[in-house]
C-alpha cells in the first residue's frame, strides 16, 4: 500500500525501507549511495538487466537484492560521496609545499585519490610558470576545487562557478570563513552558499562548525558531505571535539569527514575511530620536516583508525581486569 506521505515499503537486502512511490531501481541505487553501473539487481527473485534499471519502477512490497564484486578474503571498505566511489579515505591539500614536485610526491605517498585545489588567477605575466596539473594529473586524481579565502557567500559561489567553467567540476569543497584570526566558518553565509550551489547543480562538500544541528541543516539544503573542523585550520591541535563529531556522525545520512586540526598520525586515527568516513588535511603533511614520510604515516593512520572502528573497541572499565586467569596460580 502507498502511505499517506506518498512512500511505499520495500525490502532491500533483507532490510525494510520506505521509499518514494514511483522511484526507479536506478534512483534507488543512487539514493543508497551506489553506482547503478557497478551493481547487479534482483527484483522479486528475477534479475533486472542493468540497461533497464532506470525504466523499472519499484512497487510496494517488492523484495530487492543488490550485489557487487568485492575482493576475495576481505570486505570492500570503499566509501561513496555523491555517487562517486573512492578507496582512500584520506584527502590532501595542495598548499604550503616547497614546490609542485614535492606536492605530487606527497600525494603519491599518501595514497589519496582526491586533492583540494584553490582557484586563483592565471599568471598572465609568465605563461611558462609551472601549473599543478603538470604534476598531479586530474585524469588520475580527483580535483576538489575549494573556496579557501572566501569570507562571504557571493565570493564563494563566484569562485566555484569559475572552477566549473575551468575544469567542469561539480563536486566541490565549500568553505566560507567568518574572520581571519580563527578561520572559523560563518555558518549563516555557508548555509546560504550551500543552498544556492546545490540548486545550480553543484555537489558541495561543506566545511562547518562541530554542531550537529548546523550539520543537519547543511544536509537538508544540499550538502553531499559534512566536514566539521577538529580544531582551527592549520593549528595541528588534534581532535578537540570528539563528542560533537561523534554526534554529527551518528545523525548524518551523508559522509562526514574531519577537516582541519590534524597535526600528526594519531590525530587522523582518532578521527577515523570516531566513525568518520575520512579525513582532509594539508598543513600536517606540508609543514612536516619530511612531508613525504608524513604522508605515508597519515595513510597508515587513516587505515588503522578505520580498521579499529570497524573492529569495535573493547569497553572501558574503571578498574583493572587481568588478561591471564588467576585460578591455578602456583
Amino acid at each position: 500500500m502507498t502511505h499517506t506521505d506518498g512512500t511505499i515499503t520495500i525490502t532491500v537486502n533483507g532490510e525494510h525501507r520506505r521509499v518514494a512511490g514511483g522511484i526507479s531501481l536506478a534512483d534507488l541505487a543512487n539514493e543508497l549511495g551506489l553506482v547503478p553501473e557497478k551493481v547487479a539487481v534482483e527484483r522479486n527473485l528475477e534479475v533486472v538487466p542493468r540497461s533497464t534499471l532506470a525504466q523499472v519502477v519499484v512497487e510496494d512490497g517488492d523484495e530487492i537484492e543488490i550485489v557487487h564484486f568485492v575482493g576475495g578474503g576481505d570486505h570492500d571498505d570503499s566509501w561513496t560521496v555523491a555517487g562517486r566511489t573512492f578507496n582512500s579515505r584520506l584527502i590532501v591539500g595542495t598548499g604550503k609545499y616547497k614546490d609542485f614536485a614535492q606536492n605530487a610526491a606527497a600525494v603519491e605517498a599518501s595514497g589519496a585519490e582526491i586533492v583540494t585545489v584553490a582557484v586563483r588567477r592565471v599568471n598572465v605575466s609568465d605563461r611558462n610558470a609551472p601549473m599543478l596539473t603538470d604534476f598531479i594529473d586530474p585524469k588520475k586524481i580527483t580535483y576538489l576545487p575549494n573556496t579557501a579565502g572566501c569570507f562571504d557567500a557571493e565570493s564563494a559561489i563566484r569562485t566555484l562557478r569559475l572552477a566549473r567553467e575551468a575544469g567542469g567540476w561539480d563536486l566541490v569543497k565549500l568553505e566560507v570563513l567568518g574572520e581571519a584570526k580563527t578561520l572559523y566558518p560563518d555558518m549563516v553565509e555557508t548555509l546560504r552558499a550551500t543552498e544556492v550551489l546545490a540548486k545550480e547543480g553543484f555537489l558541495p562538500m561543506v566545511y562547518c562548525v562541530d554542531d550537529p544541528i548546523a550539520a543537519k541543516r547543511l544536509e537538508d539544503v544540499g550538502a553531499v558531505a559534512i566536514m566539521p573542523l577538529g580544531a582551527p585550520i592549520g593549528s595541528g591541535l588534534g581532535i578537540q571535539n570528539r563528542v560533537t563529531i561523534r554526534l554529527i556522525v551518528e545523525g548524518a545520512k551523508v559522509p562526514v569527514l574531519v577537516d582541519a586540526g590534524v597535526g600528526t598520525a594519531s590525530d587522523a586515527a582518532v578521527a577515523m575511530e570516531l566513525g568518520c568516513d575520512g579525513v582532509l588535511m594539508n598543513t600536517a603533511i606540508a609543514e612536516a620536516k619530511n612531508p613525504i614520510m608524513m604522508a605515508r604515516a597519515m595513510k597508515l593512520a587513516v587505515e588503522s583508525g578505520r580498521l579499529a572502528y570497524r573492529s569495535g573497541r573493547m569497553g572501558q572499565r574503571r578498574y583493572a581486569d587481568p588478561s591471564s586467569p588467576l585460578a591455578g596460580l602456583i
